[in-house]
């Protein structure tokens, strides 16, 4: 069998395959609240083959957006209509599904990629508010600075993560994964390039880790022991003096000793002066990097377009799981297309038995 189309266990859930659809933020909430939209949307790629779905980042407050159209799960409405979509969606599927918890420090309060560019809406403005961050430093020039966050404040995030992941669990969310990557809030704590505190939580790697490390000690403590946490870096910022590869390490070691499930490796998103040496692949030398170095399951993202490439990532342990966004979205059956070229099966709902072609008859590996 082919090693992309064989189980993977993280805790006590286990993956049909090693492929796992990342969260693709849809901008379509409403006041946090996911929509008609999130129904389609999650609907048709859990039918998909997939190991387990992600839902988008997942905002723990509403100035942790970011845009207006983020979804959100900081009270009762947000986590209603998240129950409504998971109620639809685990009718006709049984594909594990993971909840990226988020937020978006100084990049939240933006326009929607598809209007004015995604630019910053200034908190007086509709459908804009004041930003936080680990520093007063804006991402990009113009944009109106972020907040330092102060002691309170730090104590009221690292709250409201715990308190999503409550209510994850409430849900029946079968993981938990922190967006730790690329540029959002506990990424701004992690880069020593929008991060220049002088109190315990800036300075030295130990310091610029001591946050994100709370966020996720919070989050554990509030899902199942049993149910696995993961978490999603940037294993670079592609800038020099900036966030790279040996502090992702040394991070992911610190979250290894915490009891963290796996480690989803992406780069990026930090610095408007980034240069990624976009292609193929290009990011999975830094989850080679860091598999190397710590006992964990490692997820490789980016790029990642053909089943030959796929398979190749995970046979020769690169990866122990890659992950799919733009891919999976342009086609929603990547995963039955890819079983098709290995060999391999994949799970599929009854409705779908009859359209599998004659030259692939033993592609679908069940009926459920």
């Amino acid at each position: 069998m082919a090693k992309l189309f064989e189980p993977i266990t993280l805790g006590d859930l286990t993956l049909a395959n090693r492929i796992v659809i990342a969260p693709m933020c849809q901008y379509s909430a409403e006041q946090g609240c996911m929509t008609d939209w999130h129904a389609m949307h999650v609907g048709q790629l859990m039918q998909s083959g997939a190991g387990a779905f992600t839902i988008e980042a997942t905002s723990v407050t509403p100035e942790g957006r970011i845009t207006y159209g983020d979804v959100g799960l900081w009270d009762d409405a947000t986590e209603a209509a998240m129950a409504r979509v998971l109620e639809s969606a685990r009718r006709w599927s049984d594909m594990p599904v993971v909840l990226q918890l988020a937020h978006a420090g100084r990049k939240a309060s933006t326009a929607k990629p598809w209007e004015n560019d995604g630019a910053q809406i200034a908190p007086h403005q509709p459908n804009g508010w004041q930003t936080v961050s680990a520093s007063d430093i804006p991402f990009a020039a113009g944009e109106n600075p972020p907040v330092a966050l102060d002691s309170p404040g730090l104590a009221r995030i690292r709250d409201a993560f715990g308190a999503a992941a409550h209510r994850a669990a409430r849900l029946g969310i079968d993981s938990i994964q922190i967006h730790a990557a690329h540029g959002y809030l506990l990424h701004q704590f992690l880069s020593p390039l929008s991060n220049t505190r002088t109190d315990q939580y800036g300075g030295s790697l130990e310091n610029r880790m001591r946050f994100p490390l709370e966020v996720y000690d919070a989050v554990r403590a509030a899902f199942p022991a049993e149910k696995p946490v993961t978490v999603r870096i940037s294993g670079t910022d592609w800038v020099e003096g900036g966030w790279d590869v040996e502090q992702s390490i040394a991070f992911s070691r610190e979250l290894e000793k915490r009891g963290v499930a796996a480690m989803h490796v992406s780069s990026g998103g930090l610095h408007v002066d980034q240069a990624i040496p976009v292609g193929p692949s290009y990011q999975v030398p830094l989850a080679r990097a860091i598999r190397a170095a710590i006992g964990v399951p490692v997820i490789a993202v980016g790029l990642i377009t053909q089943p030959e490439q796929a398979e190749a990532i995970v046979a020769t342990g690169d990866a122990d799981m890659i992950a799919l966004a733009r891919t999976v979205l342009y086609d929603p059956r990547w995963p039955w297309h890819a079983a098709a070229a290995l060999g391999a099966q994949v799970n599929a709902s009854p409705q779908y038995l009859r359209c599998q072609p004659r030259a692939y008859k033993d592609l679908f590996a069940s009926a459920d």
